[in-house]
């Protein structure tokens, strides 16, 4: 393929190549033209355009396919406009000859259709350049279409499209021409053609205004025509056609004089509304047939024509917009709800009728106001249909009032009304659902009075008035929660003081029912008590159902109306109830079969209807409860369920006798009764009615096969039956399209009504299944086959295998036994109920049985294959497959292969050869690969199959069983493999698009053939690289298809390619095709664009594209919209707001869920990629979309800070007044939109965490910025950051508002620390105090959710730490008493309610503070959210008060009652025992330690991290105060457990925080014990007075054994715990490890800084635990403390920069002070022993400097010395005094002095000199007495070789001070001796006037040090200093010199200080030189 890669075509590569490579070399050679030409300068291409030119026209003869003949007339219309026109005239001149020619041959035709390509495409680019031309041009092609065929037809109309686009009203000679032929393919045959005609006559009326003014009644009535036969892809493109002709007509304004404007008819919007109307009641008909048919009563608009003036409708007021339709909203809702009146009974007579109007009509209502206004035109629109209601419920209420009921005017007029009024109220419902909690005020507004509206209309005397309007406070009790509560109570009041009426009856009762549905819709649900209420009234009514006849049966149906919703309440609700519901079941049906016998001899036709409806609506109630309450379904209930079951189904056995005696009137109910069975049984273990089988399967094949089942729908019986996969064979209408709800109506015959509300009230509360929609149960009729099939599937699995035999025999008789339209009816029927069998058998992994089942099933399936319903046949391919599934054979499978060969390779007729084609690829899907012998036989029967040009609907289904095939081949098809993919490549160059479906198979085949071969796609060698050019071919033929769901599989296998080959696929080509596709529905959405599958395919591609590559997707997205020449709104929109701005705004329009979250996810995965790159655009973005609606004047007001200079200058402009040109890029964005973009500026602020440190710091920020103003951080826009969570948190959308009260604590919670530089002590954040108080008085006016806003900020504010204890206590200190007695009454429900099961017994009976006994289980949910936070709090709140004060809000009487939930709300008069304020703050202490002990015992694997912390804080709250710690230390078992507790949160929580957080709590019980030891030894001694001390009881732990017994020690539990964390983080430290062979001495590490904390934490608390010992104990835990002390040392003593020790070093040195310093060291009875092991462990460290195994550990040498030391200056002599340690420790400071590194000497100097100046001699002198030498002549080594640095300098310092103190400490007599060494050393290194100008900076420092000692030592000891000068001239004339120097040096320094005389004096007194 190289090879076509030129300018010019490579003839000779190109004759060499076979039929099939010509035709892909010559497609990739014109792709590669239409990119060279484009980027080829104009001279070169003019160079050889002469023989590029022959070289195209040459291929017209060579029977080119539809892509190619594209691609070459999009070619050369790009030739001439780059290059001269000189020889367009002749190339036009040829086509046109080619159209002329007479040849009709076959072989001839794609000559000519490329011809017509080429014209339409030359005309398109050059237009008016060609001059009069075109008119021969039309003329000609005019003439052609005369006698073409359906593609040349097609080709003809998009061609004359093309020239009309190009030469715009120049063309105008020619328009009525062209308008004349468009106007008969507009209602051509092929549907092909009608679309292209649809488009032909879209392009004309741009310029030819007759359409859409004189002709506009014409051109309606034929688009009216066009609908009828119509298919989805001609519905959508004539509505869109008509909606565009009559927007133009009401509001273009006609050019010309005044005398043409007075000659065009102006058209009002009522003329144009009426005549959609027109076409929406009476169709295509002409008036005067129409209006016969009515008269006759016989007549039915076609419903295709319905439903496509219902998308003309959307067309025509989405093309006007939403501000047009705002100002003209009351003519529009008038005219549409005017057509589902009974003033047009053609919409409405017949039931079928008013029910598919209806929907047509809520369809256009919805997609116009729900898609095209926004919120707040939306609020109006609903006070618009509140005031429609009102009207309509006054005509009602005024026939209702009339006493004669029976006149003719007042039925007129309800009946009028109901259909209109469904219509609004659903609307209104739909309405108030989408706007969510931002109709609030629209519900609050009592001069709207919506919900009395919708309350007063439900006694409406239609059902389904009365249903929709149930279904309305549905829908607003979940947009606005708060509302279900007060709803429920209104309509139960009303249904209690209304029993008397029937409508009252069943209205509120719907509406009670669709109310407890929408429970599970709201967070906090309905009280508890409301289900016992509701439960109550429903036994009234069943009750006193039977006391008026007139209301039985309103009574009966509403009583189990309400039982069954109750049901969906749950287990906690129904379980209390249980038994009256169960009593009632059994009531409804006979005890036994002989009292149904007697039954059967009683009552009458109406009590058989009030007895039938009563027992299906028990039977629903058993199904609710079965639903909703699985959890209660034990073997118990059913036991008490099985005789009524029983009861229901012999009743089911007598239906048909029943049914005979008593008349059609019990028809309905007869029906009702067996669906609501069958649905029953579904639901139900098959075990339960195990005795029962054989008689239901014998009704089932009765109504399977019943002689009056007249009524076939396949559409909604077989599609759950079929793979999923399969169905794009079938109709476009079972695939999800935007049209979905009106096109469903067209499945259906016009004999079978769609789905609507009253067909099934019972579904009022079933949980709606998509999103806001109303439940659309089909007729009973129809439902009762749907639950027979399913049942069927279970029974017959489950009955004997005679029993299955006989049954599939009998219903394989009943098709034989049956002629014409109602054997189809039965056979559809049978197979669908065979078919849920096996797919029962198959899925339970079950068997069919013996050999003899095989054929009868097999009968009934092969008959079925071969049935000339598409649908039935695919159910029936898919029950080919499940059979040989079930038989589990491979010889039945094999046979099953090779029937569907044979008849494949017989059959010629297009039913045998799909259905068997289909069977095979099933059999292959559910089986694998059958054999290699039978995959090659498969593959090449659908070869020949799928080259069948003949039937597009053969190739369709052979194309698609060939994709099976692959898929389930795998590997095995690898040989296949390139064959395949020039078959597909040959397939989709030549077959024609008109054939959409072929493309659609070949789509799937070419990406199972992508997925076969996988990430092979990558190789590098000549085949795979075939391969991958081959597909790339492919996808870029599909991509050009005119289908989009053509291209939406292209897409597919470029995003699988792009998977497994990302470098070979051109992601900028990619991205630009993605973004065209996107843009373009952008602009259609609002036209409800059918293109759902291919926006889907889009963004699931872009999803997967920005997971790596979200730079590059944007970029390349950004660029094409720079690059675009059309200038398109939409390119204009995204060049200002990028791709990412464009999916912003797609998110807010568009109204599919699964779409909607792909915008989502690709949303988060570009700004996780690109946040932190593109700060400003993202932070403009959100800012753009929250500042679109914001309150601008509430915001201004409140905006009190002062703008920054510089980079904060923009921020000004946030909520300024906006200019237009930015206001339009989100226009009125919905709330949904701006609680993403809150979530994204939270996200965005998580990304800058992880990134620079500067988004954090405004100092260095700002610092950065001006370094390079391309640098950008998020503290820069904390502004606007601020004001986004501002507008957000202020918005009338709880969700909103929660959503910004988020963003502003995330903020908080991120910037609290960050100072502001420019106010010093002060943070960044306090500037902006206004906005958050602000916020906190919105919130507090609202009180809905307060609950929710307080436990949010007080979660923050305690998990984040920034506020302190006493800031929290400060904080609510007005109400801390009534806050205090809840938080302890909600801690005691919530330790209650944690009880085990077995403690049940133990609850209160009548509940807790804040539950009730019966919601104790639902209670428990949101105890366990919130208990960790409430505990805290308490725990804070005692501490504030100390355990001393009592509460100050607490009465005497209750002063020392703990706070009860019985007792809560009870006055003081109670009699409870009075307890003491001890006792109290006792049972308080314990419920707060019990609590944590039980949670923290038993940590669920759902345990938050929160929650363990504050549990952890409230603990360590509870232990700062004494009176608890006492608590703690004098009860030791409660010590042990809490430390066992906190032993196992470590081990099981790896959190640092935890782990630190639980340590601190160790430590503190160690303190508690330690205080209450002291004290008892205090207290001992004052109680014995003067006796002996040996007398006294040993106190702590060990008493006088010293034995520490483990699980009844605190010292021994506590050091289990250390212990643990140490190895943890040292795992060296553990004796097993270190003792064990072959491992070898580790390097000392550096830790974590969590690990650091955690180990100091460790050593902190085992230093304190020897003062918990008695003198015995303390010995017996000092070996394990000191070995963990000093084993942390030596791990961690690493060798750090400028002789610093590490954190873990610092903690160990400080524990072992602590320790060496403990009593118990020189206590009488262990002083003997600690001296020993202090010596042991001394000599352990010194050992340390000792290599092991001959490695030296590289040891810290300042750590281990400091180490030394401490032992020296804490221990008592006796430890260190003994010579061989003495002698050790001494030569490790010689050693360490000799270290050439200068930080560890300047180290041992300091060491020394604590040392020397220790007070004891006995520890001072030895040391003095081995080192003063040695640092004499390490000083006067110093000496020789002068300082050259500050660090040898330092040394030199540290030294001299070591003798300076040396010479304080010495003995009179040997003190001069010191003195005399010292002053020659000191003045060696004075320097003269002339020696200390040249001086380095380190000498002249080292002089000025010098001479300040000698100034100090003079004074001191003068005489010595005398005889030392005296006996030395030279010292003393050096010294002289250098105190001359240094006086004429301050007096030159002297008068320039501003302080002279002070600084004089002291010069005086430094320089005092009388000692001399």
């Amino acid at each position: 393929m190289e090879l076509a890669h030129s300018l010019l075509l490579n003839e000779e590569a190109y004759n060499q190549l076979g039929e099939v490579q010509k035709a892909e070399f010559i497609f990739d050679w014109l792709r590669y033209l239409e990119k060279l030409l484009l980027a080829t300068s104009r001279n070169d291409v003019k160079e050889k355009q002469k023989t590029l030119v022959e070289q195209l026209l040459s291929l017209l003869n060579s029977s080119l396919g539809p892509p190619t003949r594209k691609l070459l007339a999009k070619n050369l219309g790009i030739l001439y406009s780059i290059g001269d026109t000189f020889s367009v005239y002749a190339t036009i001149d040829k086509c046109n000859d080619l159209i002329r020619s007479k040849d009709d041959s076959p072989s001839y035709l794609p000559t000519k259709l490329a011809a017509v390509v080429c014209l339409g495409s030359l005309y398109k680019k050059l237009g008016r350049v060609l001059g009069n031309t075109f008119t021969d041009t039309v003329e000609n092609i005019l003439k052609a279409i005369k006698s073409a065929e359906s593609q040349g037809r097609y080709e003809i109309m998009l061609s004359l499209q093309n020239i009309l686009k190009g030469l715009g009203a120049a063309a105008a000679p020619c328009h009525r021409d062209v308008y004349k032929a468009a106007r008969s393919c507009l209602t051509d045959r092929s549907m092909a053609v009608r679309c292209a005609a649809a488009k032909c006559l879209l392009e004309l009326q741009n310029e030819a205004s007759f359409m859409w003014s004189t002709d506009l009644d014409s051109v309606a009535t034929l688009c009216f025509k066009s609908f009828e036969g119509s298919n989805y892809d001609v519905r959508i493109s004539v509505s869109k056609l008509l909606g565009t002709v009559l927007a133009n007509a009401l509001i273009s304004k006609h050019p010309g004089a005044a005398a043409s404007r007075q000659s065009i008819r102006r058209v009002s919007l009522e003329e144009v509304l009426e005549l959609l109307g027109t076409g929406f009641l009476r169709g295509s008909s002409g008036f005067l047939r129409a209006s016969g048919d009515m008269l006759k009563g016989t007549s039915s608009v076609n419903r295709d024509v319905r439903v496509g003036v219902t998308q003309a409708y959307v067309v025509f007021i989405s093309t006007l917009g939403g501000a047009w339709l705002e100002k003209n909203f009351a003519a529009f809702l008038s005219h549409m709800l005017s057509l589902v009146s009974q003033s047009h009974p053609k919409a409405t007579q017949v039931q079928i009728d008013a029910v598919c109007s209806r929907r047509c009509v809520l369809f256009i209502l919805r997609a116009t106001i729900g898609g095209l206004l926004g919120e707040k035109a939306q609020i109006a629109a609903a006070k618009d249909l509140c005031q429609t209601i009102w009207k309509l419920k006054k005509i009602v209420d005024a026939v209702m009032s009339d006493g004669n009921l029976e006149t003719r005017l007042g039925s007129t007029d309800v009946a009028a009304s109901q259909n209109m009024l469904v219509c609004a109220l659903q609307e209104l419902g739909n309405l108030i659902h989408s706007l969510g909690t931002t109709a609030a005020p629209l519900l609050q507004d009592s001069s709207e009075g919506i919900l009395d509206s919708v309350i007063e209309v439900i006694l409406h005397p239609s059902v389904a008035v009365r249903l929709a309007a149930a279904w309305c406070l549905r829908c607003i009790a979940v947009a606005s929660p708060a509302y279900l509560t007060p709803l429920l109570d209104r309509c139960l009041e009303r249904l209690t003081l209304l029993k008397s009426s029937p409508e009252a009856i069943t209205g509120f009762s719907f509406a009670v029912a669709a109310l407890l549905g929408a429970e599970k819709h709201c967070p906090l649900g309905i009280p508890h008590r409301k289900g016992k209420i509701i439960l109550t009234l429903a036994e009234d009514l069943l009750c006193s159902a039977t006391q008026n006849s007139r209301l039985s049966a309103q009574r009966t149906q509403a009583g189990w109306l309400l039982i069954a919703s109750v049901m969906t309440l749950g287990p906690a609700v129904v379980s209390h109830h249980l038994a009256r519901v169960l009593l009632l079941w059994k009531c409804v049906f006979p005890v036994s079969p002989k009292d149904l016998e007697t039954e059967k001899s009683r009552g009458d036709s109406f009590t058989w209807q009030v007895t039938l409806e009563g027992r299906a609506g028990a039977l629903c109630a058993i199904k609710s409860f079965v639903s909703h309450c699985g959890d209660l379904l034990t073997e118990e209930v059913i036991q008490h369920l099985l005789p009524p079951l029983s009861c229901a189904v012999d009743l089911l056995t007598q239906l048909s006798s029943i049914l005979k005696t008593y008349g059609s009137p019990l028809k309905t109910p007869s029906v009702v009764y067996r669906q609501r069975l069958y649905e029953l049984l579904v639901l139900l273990p098959p075990e339960t009615y195990k005795g029962n089988l054989c008689v239901i399967l014998r009704e089932l094949a009765a109504d399977l096969t019943a002689p009056d089942t007249q009524v076939a729908a396949p559409t909604f019986l077989l599609p759950p039956l079929c793979h999923q996969n399969d169905l794009f064979l079938l109709s476009p209408l079972l695939q999800e399209t935007d049209h979905r709800l009106i096109e469903e109506q067209l499945l259906l015959s016009n004999g079978i009504a769609c789905g609507s509300l009253e067909y099934d009230p019972y579904s009022i509360y079933e949980k709606d299944v998509e999103a806001d929609s109303v439940p659309k149960p089909l007729l009973p009729t129809l439902s009762v086959i749907s639950s027979a099939v399913k049942l069927f599937g279970v029974v017959c699995a489950h009955v004997g295998e005679a029993q299955r035999l006989l049954i599939l025999e009998q219903l394989l008789n009943a098709i034989k036994h049956t002629k014409g339209a109602r054997q189809q009816v039965v056979r559809l029927h049978v197979v669908s109920s065979v078919s849920s069998f096996l797919k029962y058998v198959a899925g339970s992994k079950g068997n069919l049985g013996p050999e003899e089942m095989r054929r009868p099933a097999l009968a009934l399936v092969m008959g079925a294959l071969e049935s000339p319903s598409p649908l039935l046949r695919c159910a029936a391919a898919e029950a080919w497959a499940r059979l040989a599934q079930v038989v589990d054979d491979g010889p039945f499978t094999a046979s099953l292969a090779q029937v569907s060969f044979d008849k494949l390779k017989s059959a010629r007729d297009v039913v045998t050869r799909t259905g068997h084609s289909l069977a095979l690829g099933s059999l292959h899907r559910y089986l694998g690969g059958i054999s290699s012998q039978h995959l090659n036989s498969c593959v090449g029967v659908l070869y020949t199959l799928s080259q069948d040009s003949t039937s597009p609907d053969v190739q369709t289904w052979a194309l698609h069983a060939l994709s099976l095939i692959i898929d389930s081949a795998a590997s095995l098809y690898y040989m296949h493999v390139e064959p395949t993919l020039s078959l597909i490549i040959m397939l989709l160059l030549n077959v024609p698009t008109t054939h959409a479906e072929v493309h659609q198979s070949l789509g799937r085949c070419l990406n199972a053939l992508i997925t076969t071969l996988g990430p092979e796609l990558q190789g590098n060698s000549t085949s795979v690289s075939a391969l991958r050019t081959s597909c790339l071919l492919g996808c870029a033929v599909m991509q050009d298809n005119p289908d989009c769901l053509v291209r939406a599989q292209a897409i597919t296998c470029l995003q699988q390619l792009h998977m497994f080959a990302p470098r070979h696929v051109n992601l900028s080509s990619l991205v630009s095709s993605l973004c065209e596709i996107l843009l373009d529905n952008s602009l259609l959405v609002n036209l409800c664009s059918p293109y759902l599958l291919l926006r889907r395919a889009v963004l699931a591609c872009l999803r997967q594209l920005v997971q790596r590559e979200a730079a590059e997707v944007s970029e390349y997205a950004l660029m094409l919209a720079k690059e675009s020449k059309q200038g398109l709104t939409p390119d204009a929109k995204i060049r200002e707001i990028g791709l990412e701005g464009a999916l912003l705004a797609l998110l807010d329009k568009e109204t599919d869920h699964r779409l909607c979250q792909d915008i989502r996810e690709t949303l988060n995965h570009m700004l996780t990629s690109m946040a932190v790159e593109k700060l400003s655009f993202w932070l403009k973005l959100c800012k753009d979309v929250l500042a679109a609606s914001a309150d601008f004047t509430a915001v201004t007001c409140v905006d009190t800070m002062q703008e920054e200079e510089g980079d904060k200058g923009d921020d000004a402009s946030v909520l300024t007044t906006r200019n237009d040109d930015r206001s339009h890029l989100f226009p009125n964005p919905r709330w949904a939109t701006r609680v993403f973009a809150a979530e994204c500026v939270c996200r965005i602020i998580t990304q800058c965490e992880t990134a620079h440190g500067a988004h954090f710091d405004i100092a260095l920020a700002q610092e950065m910025k001006k370094r390079d103003s391309r640098n950008d951080f998020l503290v820069l826009h904390l502004a606007d950051v601020i004001r986004m969570a501002f507008m957000a948190a202020t918005d009338h959308s709880d969700q909103l508002r929660l959503s910004g009260l988020e963003t502003l604590l995330v903020v908080i919670r991120r910037f609290a620390t960050v100072p502001e530089p420019e106010f010093p002590g002060h943070v960044i954040l306090e500037q902006y105090q206004a906005n958050v108080y602000v916020i906190a008085v919105e919130r507090h006016k609202n009180h809905k959710q307060p609950l929710k806003t307080t436990t949010t900020c007080s979660e923050e504010s305690v998990r984040n730490g920034s506020y302190s204890s006493d800031g929290l206590i400060d904080l609510v200190h007005t109400d801390l008493g009534t806050l205090s007695r809840l938080w302890l009454a909600a801690l005691q429900d919530f330790a209650l309610l944690s009880l085990p099961s077995e403690f049940a017994s133990q609850l209160p009976i009548e509940g807790g503070a804040f539950y009730t006994a019966e919601t104790s289980e639902n209670a428990k949910l949101h105890y366990y959210k919130s208990w960790a936070l409430i505990l805290h709090a308490t725990a804070l709140w005692l501490t504030s008060t100390g355990f001393v004060v009592a509460d100050p809000d607490e009465g005497a009487s209750n002063l020392s009652r703990p706070v009860t939930p019985t007792s809560m709300c009870q006055g003081s008069s109670s009699g409870a025992t009075v307890k003491s304020p001890e006792d109290v703050y006792t049972d308080r202490f314990h419920l707060i330690l019990g609590i944590s002990v039980e949670f923290l015992c038993s940590l669920r694997s759902d345990a938050t991290m929160e929650s363990i912390t504050a549990c952890l804080h409230a603990l360590q709250a509870l232990l700062d105060v004494p009176w608890p710690r006492s608590k703690i230390g004098s009860d030791q078992d409660l010590g042990i457990e809490l430390l066992n507790v906190l032993h196992r949160v470590i081990l099981t929580r790896e959190s640092p925080s935890i782990q630190l957080a639980s340590l601190e709590v160790v430590r503190q019980i160690i303190c508690a014990a330690q205080e209450h030891v002291k004290e008892k030894r205090r207290s001992a001694e004052v109680d014995d007075g003067a006796a002996e001390k040996e007398t006294l009881p040993e106190f702590g732990e060990g008493k006088d054994t010293g034995g520490l017994v483990p699980g009844k020690s605190l010292v021994f539990a506590t050091l289990e715990l250390c212990v643990c964390i140490l190895v943890r983080q040292l795992p060296e430290l553990n004796p097993k490890l270190t003792a064990s062979p072959g491992v070898k001495a580790s390097k000392p590490q550096i830790l974590s800084e969590d690990g650091s904390h955690l180990v100091s934490a460790a050593l902190v608390i085992l230093s304190e635990l020897p003062a918990v010992c008695s003198p015995e104990g303390s010995i017996s835990v000092l070996p394990t403390i000191l070995y963990l002390t000093i084993g942390v040392l030596r791990e961690t003593a690493v060798k750090l920069p400028g002789g610093q020790l590490s954190s873990t070093v610092t903690a160990s040195l400080q524990a072992l002070r602590g320790i060496l310093s403990s009593p118990m060291a020189r206590a009488e009875k262990s002083q003997t022993a600690w001296t020993d092991l202090l010596r042991s462990a001394l000599t352990t460290i010194l050992d340390c400097w000792d290599p092991v195994d001959g490695t030296h550990q590289e040891l810290d040498e300042v750590s281990l010395l400091t180490a030394i030391t401490v032992f020296i200056l804490s221990t008592s002599p006796e430890v260190t005094i003994i010579p061989c340690l003495q002698k050790r420790c001494i030569e490790k400071f010689k050693v360490t002095l000799e270290i050439k590194d200068p930080m560890v000497q300047i180290k041992t100097y300091q060491l020394l000199l604590s040392i020397f100046q220790y007070p004891n001699p006995a520890i001072s002198y030895p040391y003095i007495y081995c080192l003063v030498s040695f640092i004499m002549e390490k000083l006067q080594d110093i000496d020789k070789k002068k300082p050259k640095d500050t660090t040898e300098l330092q040394i030199f310092q540290e030294g001299i001070k070591v003798l300076g103190a040396l010479v304080t400490i010495a003995e009179e007599q040997h003190r001069s001796q010191l003195v005399a060494s010292l002053l020659p050393i000191l003045i060696s290194f004075l320097l003269d006037e002339n020696a200390l100008g040249s001086a380095t900076a380190i000498m002249r420092n080292l002089h000025d040090f010098v001479l300040q000692t000698l100034m100090q030592i003079g004074p001191q000891y003068s005489s010595v200093f005398k005889s030392v000068m005296a006996s030395s001239p030279a010292l003393k004339t050096r010294l002289e010199a250098a105190i001359k120097v240094n006086q004429e040096s301050v007096r030159v320094r002297t008068p320039t200080s501003k302080h002279t005389k002070h600084l004089g004096k002291d010069s005086s007194i430094q320089l005092k030189t009388n000692f001399l």
